[in-house]
This record gives C-alpha cells, sequence and structure tokens, in this order.
C-alpha cells in the first residue's frame, strides 16, 4: 500500500510560479517512476511530467522549458516547479506512482491540489 499526498498548489498570477511537492508513504520501496498529471474541467486527464528512480525525465510539450520535475529518494518526495505559469495551465495536479511489480501503472495516485493561474 502507497499513499501520496500532494501540496502546494493554489492561485497564482501569469507568469509566476509554483512548486508542487508529493509525499509517498507507506510500501514505498518498489516504486519506480513518479510522475505528475493534471486534468482541467471538461477536459481529459493529461500526463505533464515523469522521472524515474534514475532521474529520466519527460514532458508534455506544452509545458517544456517552463516546468521542472525531480525527486528526493530519500525523503521519498517528487516536486514539481512551475514557472512562467500561463491560464491555460489552471488543472488539478495528480501525482502518480509506478510499482514495475504490479505490471504497468500508474498504480497510485493523489488526492489533487488545484492550480489556478489568473490571466
Amino acid at each position: 500500500q502507497v499513499q501520496l499526498v500532494e501540496s502546494g498548489g493554489g492561485l497564482v498570477q501569469a507568469g509566476g510560479s509554483l512548486r508542487l511537492s508529493c509525499a509517498a508513504t507507506g510500501s514505498i520501496f518498489s516504486i519506480n517512476a513518479l510522475g505528475w498529471y493534471r486534468q482541467a474541467p471538461g477536459k481529459q486527464r493529461e500526463l505533464v511530467a515523469s522521472i524515474t528512480l534514475g532521474g529520466s525525465t519527460n514532458y508534455a510539450d506544452p509545458v517544456k522549458g517552463r516546468f521542472t520535475i525531480s525527486r528526493d529518494n530519500v525523503k521519498n518526495t517528487v516536486y514539481l516547479q512551475m514557472n512562467s505559469l500561463k491560464p491555460e495551465d489552471t488543472a488539478v495536479y495528480y501525482c502518480a506512482a509506478d510499482d514495475p511489480e504490479l505490471g504497468t501503472g500508474p498504480h497510485y495516485w493523489g488526492q489533487g491540489t488545484q492550480v489556478t493561474v489568473s490571466s
């Protein structure tokens, strides 16, 4: 069992920055990839960024150059630094985790944190 708890969301003006955090607790030793997804009202949930244990990262095209994903394997925490925010970044952001022993994932999800960017 793994629990993911996000924090750091909020309201920010366009061009501003936010840093999201997601702490993993429980049976976290087998977790490999961690990622951030987002879902805007009326839209499908989409992958924003992911990171493996080895530090390999992947980003959705709309956030490349603006967002940075990182992880602390000691603290079992994944971060999403969001700079130059745009109104279209407004969404509920969810962290997710993969456990290779359970096959394809994601297998665990956080409760979500709201990010609102005003113009």
